[in-house]
């Protein structure tokens, strides 16, 4: 298997991770399936909706149909064994990490082969990545996951810096993007087990009374 075909099968299963994280979330605000697969819509397509029309590239699910597949596919798939996913406690987290790890990776590679600088690579990295979850939050009525409690925009960044240097001391695609990936989802778990976070900022700190 070479690089190219690695980040075929790494894009197609973001879409999957997000589509099912999309559509467990919309089943625990007792939506109805048109409700459902708007949400898995949303967290699997809007960051990298965004991230190809920011940088004038074809909108990606508009131009290849299996995207569109493997959403229709994954949504009923999800409601049909959401009893089962019931009594994995972290499937969410499972399928929200997994679409973390793939799409920092898949926004940072487009980012680069457009010729794009680092910087700006591992910044379409972290919108690909992270944006699916805001729209999911925002279409569920949640505080969108990357303003608060754990850390999860940062871990992005981060693998998009690890991702980036690997690259510019010449280690092979394949090894930086298994790493990269790898080193994502482990990092998340371990903030979640550690209960890692940025910290909060109250409007009434360090302000004087009265």
């Amino acid at each position: 298997m070479d690089t190219g075909q690695l980040l075929t099968i790494l894009d197609l299963s973001g879409v999957w991770a997000f589509a099912v994280s999309g559509s467990l979330t919309a089943m625990q605000k007792r939506m109805d399936i048109f409700g459902v697969l708007i949400v898995a819509f949303g967290t699997s397509f809007a960051g990298g909706t965004i991230r190809d029309v920011l940088i004038n590239r074809p909108v990606f699910w508009l131009h290849n149909e299996t995207y569109l597949y493997i959403l229709f596919i994954s949504v009923p798939v999800a409601v049909l064994f959401r009893n089962y996913l019931q009594y994995l406690r972290k499937a969410l987290f499972f399928f929200d990490t997994i679409g973390l790890g793939v799409y920092t990776v898949i926004g940072i590679q487009i980012g680069l082969t457009w010729e794009y600088s680092p910087m700006l690579g591992i910044c379409l990295g972290t919108l690909t990545a992270c944006f699916g979850g805001v729209v999911r939050d925002l279409l569920c009525n949640e505080i969108p996951l990357i303003f608060h409690r754990e850390i999860y925009a940062t871990i992005s960044v981060v693998g998009g810096i690890v991702y980036t240097v690997m690259l510019y001391l010449g280690v092979s695609e394949m090894i930086t993007t298994l790493v990269t990936l790898f080193g994502i989802i482990a990092t998340r778990f371990l903030g979640v087990r550690y209960k890692l976070s940025m910290p909060a900022i109250n409007l009434h700190d360090n302000m004087p009374n009265g």
